[in-house]
């Protein structure tokens, strides 16, 4: 070796005569016929870095691998960043995927916003707060795990993304990627912290839509990049000055747009101010329609075609919220084109602030597959609504990661992060490349929740249904600050099909405690309390 490393360059041009002696089949160009039919930009890189790859094995990585690469090839290897060194794997992380902020005292944040497959890479971009910070942008992912900063990037925070079909272009922060990867950028959206991008009402083949995260709505042209405002929801939806405006999300389904602010603070636990919102327009009128004034995160759905004039799956929408009982699952589909209220448990608390829920997401994470991520709890959520019913949803794991986006990438299960501010250190964020059927080997499912806390309720009144399924051990708590005895009815849906089933009642004095612990193994999809007097109650179910 040290005889080949001293007459490196005499070396190297005697291996390069060799090769086609070494391997005929598949280096010489006379052969290059009988290879599979491929797009030219794999051409030049499908044999050559499987030799270079197997001479590494043995030791030659400085020599072998750069004759292969540079012999007899165009500047077209240069431009893919081919890298014959294998990347370090931690357990499904890649440090060399890793986008760190500047070590100075401005540095902020430095989150992955997006995730997209687009033109043969994996495109993500990065996030500061507040648009403040500098070294991020827009990256672009080889399948050989290199990473490069686009000449395009553009620091600032954005967490949107999508795919505009009839332009066939992806859309991930102000960047408009054509299906050849040219990127370009609207200037005029860069200046704002983008929250969502979504599908026009009017003309969906040339416009999209923009959320901002400080509620500001514009439409785009996607082939002049021209932008528009249409409103300030701020005002639109009167929300409160105590509020800190912190729009999250946005989604278009069954002729509406849904956006979804997450404002949500003490004074929101404390019933003092209700800045967060969920509200809906369809696209015509000049009035938003507010669906709720607490705290919401992610909003999604799934558009399916006709089959014999009707939807396939009904056309969902779900969007996920808290107050300071649990989470508010908000569902709407096609049958019923009506919107209801369910709830599900938190998984920690740690989330319960606007700051700290980034970016909490609904996706379809592969195909015909969607998982939702809300306070600390991954679920499988089916799409379909038959009979107009939510019926499916299914705890998966618990966790504490911060997860701003997830997607599928070349067989991989890949999940961005939010993981190092500047009060740690220098800020960073990388990637977890997975299989999806992973998730199951996080923390096992468990949370809190209530349907009622110290809430003034009629007699007959109903709370709305709590997830039940999924979940071990399970336990009800019940307090009466009332001035007389309330038998609290517990009903189960154990179908999930809205038939709903008397499964004990429970009686307690006025100003008296009372608990109630499930059988081991008993389970049903939903469950809900209904009282026979007036008062002032909690009903709280714990899950562990």
């Amino acid at each position: 070796m040290s005889v080949l490393l001293e007459n490196n360059k005499q070396i190297t041009t005697a291996i390069t005569d060799n090769m086609g002696k070494l391997f005929p089949a598949f280096w010489g160009k006379k052969r290059e016929h009988n290879l599979p039919i491929l797009p030219d930009r794999y051409k030049p890189l499908n044999t050559k870095i499987m030799i270079a790859r197997f001479l590494n094995l043995f030791g030659l990585i400085g020599v072998l691998s750069t004759v292969i690469l540079e012999t007899g090839y165009s500047q077209k290897i240069i431009q893919q960043e081919v890298s014959t060194e294998i990347p370090i794997n931690i357990n499904g992380v890649f440090p060399n995927l890793t986008i760190l902020g500047a070590s100075d005292r401005e540095r902020s944040e430095s989150g992955i916003g997006a995730l997209i497959p687009w033109a043969d890479k994996l495109w993500m971009i990065g996030y500061v707060a507040h648009i403040q910070g500098s070294g991020l942008g827009l990256y672009e992912i080889s399948d050989n795990m290199a990473m490069k900063k686009h000449p395009q990037s553009v620091t600032g925070t954005f967490a949107n993304r999508m795919i505009h079909n009839p332009s066939e272009q992806a859309i991930i922060g102000p960047h408009f990627i054509d299906k050849y990867g040219e990127v370009r950028t609207c200037k005029e959206l860069s200046k704002y912290r983008l929250a969502a991008t979504m599908e026009h009402l009017i003309d969906p083949i040339n416009k999209v839509y923009f959320l901002t995260m400080e509620g500001l709505f514009f439409e785009c042209d996607v082939n002049t990049l021209e932008v528009g405002q249409l409103f300030d929801l701020v005002k639109e939806l009167d929300i409160p000055e105590t509020g800190y405006v912190h729009f999250k999300d946005g989604y278009t389904g069954n002729g509406r747009v849904v956006v979804a602010n997450n404002s949500y603070d003490e004074r929101d636990y404390l019933g003092e101010s209700f800045a967060g919102r969920l509200a809906e327009w369809d696209g015509k009128s000049d009035k938003w329609i507010i669906l709720e004034k607490t705290a919401f995160i992610g909003i999604g759905g799934k558009n399916s075609s006709q089959y014999k004039g009707k939807s396939i799956y009904g056309n969902p929408i779900f969007a996920t919220g808290w107050d300071n009982k649990s989470v508010i699952l908000k569902c709407y589909n096609d049958r019923t084109k009506e919107w209801k209220r369910y709830r599900l448990p938190k998984g920690s608390h740690s989330f319960d602030h606007a700051w700290n829920t980034e970016w909490m997401r609904i996706r379809e994470a592969q195909t015909e597959r969607f998982i939702m991520d809300v306070h600390g709890i991954f679920y499988e959520l089916p799409m379909m609504t038959y009979g107009g019913n939510v019926w499916g949803i299914k705890p998966i794991s618990y966790h504490l990661r911060i997860v701003p986006d997830f997607c599928f990438w070349r067989g991989m299960f890949v999940m961005a992060g939010d993981q190092t501010d500047h009060g740690v250190g220098q800020p960073q964020s990388g990637l977890l490349f997975q299989n999806i059927d992973d998730l199951w080997s996080y923390g096992k499912p468990a949370g809190w929740g209530a349907v009622w806390l110290n809430d003034s309720v009629k007699s007959g009144e109903i709370s709305d249904p709590f997830l039940m399924t999924g979940f071990d051990k399970k336990t009800i708590h019940l307090n009466n600050n009332g001035e007389n005895m309330v038998e609290f009815k517990i009903e189960i849906d154990f179908l999930g099909d809205g038939e709903w089933n008397t499964f004990k009642t429970i009686k307690v004095k006025a100003h008296e405690y009372s608990f109630y612990t499930f059988p081991n193994g008993y389970n049903a999809h939903w469950v809900r309390l209904i009282v026979d007097k007036s008062s002032i109650v909690t009903g709280q179910f714990m899950y562990n």
